[in-house]
């Protein structure tokens, strides 16, 4: 992998971080393709979602769908 980008979120509380990160988890190694991997880490109330891909072109795809798959987690969660 040549390219990476990491997404970094902040909750208001270590209990908001867990359940966005427990949603977002269970996706990595499942919608990864051959040009991209995804990481994700939980540190107090940061959550923090890694993608490394093989071109630019895989690299965006990589960032919108894991901003996405946040996004969904934090309005189901009622995170704000």
């Amino acid at each position: 992998m040549t390219h990476s980008a990491e997404l970094l979120f902040a909750y208001e509380t270590p209990e908001d971080a867990a359940l966005v990160e427990r949603s977002v988890r269970q996706e990595v190694g499942d919608i990864e393709g051959d040009r991209t991997t995804a990481s994700v880490s939980l540190d107090g109330t940061d959550l923090a979602v890694r993608v490394d891909a093989d071109d630019l072109v895989a690299l965006r795809a990589g960032i919108n769908t894991w901003s996405t798959l946040v996004e969904v987690a934090e309005r189901v969660g009622g995170v704000a």
